[in-house]
């Protein structure tokens, strides 16, 4: 039975194809930032062929403890939110809630570790440019650089997707993501899922050389 008030096929359509689209968008975003990784990894590769010794070496200087419990974090922070997205689509508001605010202090915790291990590393005089740094051989230098260059833009991400997440509890708090409208949250998760996957390649890169 059709009224005045009733949706229109057409309406419904659109609003499909609006979502379509939305996920599109974003899947679009994520191959860019894949393409901005890709390049930084390819660039890696081609250095560590070149001075494979002294990535080596720069890679037992980092702290291998902090690095895989930050594995450790992310990859529980990606579970977390998977579980917030599977939660709101069956109309569980609070465990949504509870998992998506667990992911953002995951993250928030991998970021306190990242500068903790920084912290204790330009301590050491082990930054780009330093003084220590600049007497060390040549592609020990492009190590360090390429370790805080690549870390410290995967660090942005992180802090990007931290915000991004907290704008989307803010809408679940406020009913405005629900079972029935829950695409930005879903799209916010394969962000995160991004960031947590581009962290696993660092991982043995720098953390792991041998």
């Amino acid at each position: 039975m059709s009224g005045p008030f009733s949706e229109s096929p057409s309406v419904q359509s659109e609003e499909h194809k609006d979502y379509e689209g939305s996920k599109l968008g974003m899947w679009l975003f994520l191959f860019t930032e894949i393409i901005l990784f890709g390049g930084l990894f390819v660039l890696y590769s081609g250095y560590r062929a070149k001075y494979p010794n002294e990535f080596h070496q720069g890679g037992q200087d980092l702290n291998t403890v902090i690095g895989v419990t930050n594995t450790v974090i992310l990859l529980t922070s990606s579970l977390t939110m998977a579980i917030a997205i599977a939660a709101i689509q069956r109309a569980n508001r609070k465990l949504s809630i509870g998992c998506l605010a667990a992911t953002i202090l995951f993250g928030a915790a991998f970021l306190l570790n990242k500068y903790v291990e920084w912290s204790g590393e330009i301590r050491h005089g082990i930054y780009p440019n330093s003084p220590q740094l600049l007497e060390e051989p040549h592609g020990r230098q492009i190590f360090f650089g390429l370790y805080y260059s690549m870390t410290g833009l995967h660090g942005l991400h992180v802090l990007a997707g931290i915000i991004l997440l907290s704008v989307m509890l803010t809408f679940l708090i406020r009913k405005r993501i629900s079972s029935e409208d829950f695409n930005r949250l879903e799209n916010s998760g394969l962000y995160w899922h991004l960031v947590d996957v581009i962290w696993i390649f660092l991982l043995p890169l720098f953390y792991l050389a041998a």
